[in-house]
């Protein structure tokens, strides 16, 4: 089934789902395209056992209270972004269920960093977890002090890229973000390894190597760009070599970004990018919105 052009974006009151709500109707914006908000909610397990049935008084004021978020949201939605048009989706039951769900028909899903009830824990604990990991289509994670800013408004674009298949599948998004928004898009490749710290033969040459191992990194990197950049011409594109360890190279670029997009896993540097502390140290410290794109057979 193709996927419905539209952002998804979870509500649910908190300071990081507002956050997440003007990030999504900006995209929604920039992309021209709609804007859904979902919210879910669970009935109480402390205050009915199991078998018994809540009236239907309960479940109205569930629906009428979820409701509720969503309005709020709409209207923090239509701040950003007057002319977007805006649907929603509330569902009972688990929020992982409704997002995963959600995930297989659209663009992306946003999601705030932390927030109330059924979403609260959304980086920290499984919700985010399960998200994240399993989403059908990117997921972009929005903290509560990501805030837009005159200074990172208009902002770059932030890339990893290490060569892997999901790698490129990420800079393909990265690419049409920066091409939507009309920003730069910065491309970061790091390369400190064991492969490259073992050809080092001592002290005296490796100023030598490491200048050969940049040169012929950088080379590889504008052949892994140069689909792309034919593709968008539009986007102007910086090339960054990093000799450094993937989590402080990218959020040091990112400081001022629009975005980050990541792969959720992939080679070098990047491996496990969601797995360990790797992607825990992005998600929790990257100090703009974080995109990550899974494998298309995932």
């Amino acid at each position: 089934m193709a996927k419905e052009d539209i952002v998804v974006v979870a509500v649910d009151g908190s300071d990081a789902s507002t956050n997440a709500v003007r990030w999504a109707a900006n995209t929604a914006m920039k992309r021209d395209i709609p804007l859904r908000l979902a919210t879910s909610y669970t009935m109480p397990q402390y205050l009915y056992a199991e078998g018994m049935v809540p009236p239907d008084e309960l479940f109205s004021d569930l629906q009428a209270e979820s409701m509720e978020k969503i309005e709020a949201a709409r209207e923090i939605a239509h701040e950003v972004a007057p002319d977007i048009l805006i649907g929603h989706t509330v569902a009972e039951g688990s929020p992982i269920d409704m997002l995963l769900e959600m995930s297989r028909d659209v663009t992306m899903v946003v999601l705030g960093s932390r927030g109330l009830g059924g979403l609260s824990g959304m980086v920290m604990g499984s919700v985010s977890a399960a998200v994240v990991s399993h989403a059908s289509c990117p997921v972009v994670v929005v903290r509560e002090d990501n805030h837009v800013t005159e200074t990172n408004k208009y902002g770059p674009v932030v890339v990893g890229v290490d060569g892997s298949d999901v790698s490129q599948k990420a800079t393909e998004y990265a690419f049409a973000e920066a091409n939507a928004r009309g920003a730069e898009l910065i491309a970061v490749h790091t390369w400190m390894d064991m492969q490259a710290q073992a050809s080092l033969a001592g002290v005296n040459t490796a100023q030598n190597q490491w200048e050969a191992i940049e040169k012929q990194q950088t080379e590889i990197l504008s052949e892994r760009l140069a689909p792309l950049i034919e593709k968008y011409p539009d986007v102007r594109v910086g090339k960054v070599i990093a000799r450094d360890r993937p989590v402080r190279a990218l959020t040091e670029q990112a400081e001022g970004a629009q975005l980050l997009v990541v792969g959720s896993h992939g080679r070098g540097g990047f491996k496990g990018m969601l797995i360990g502390s790797t992607s825990r140290a992005l998600l929790q410290s990257a100090p703009c919105p974080m995109m990550v794109v899974r494998p298309e057979s995932a």
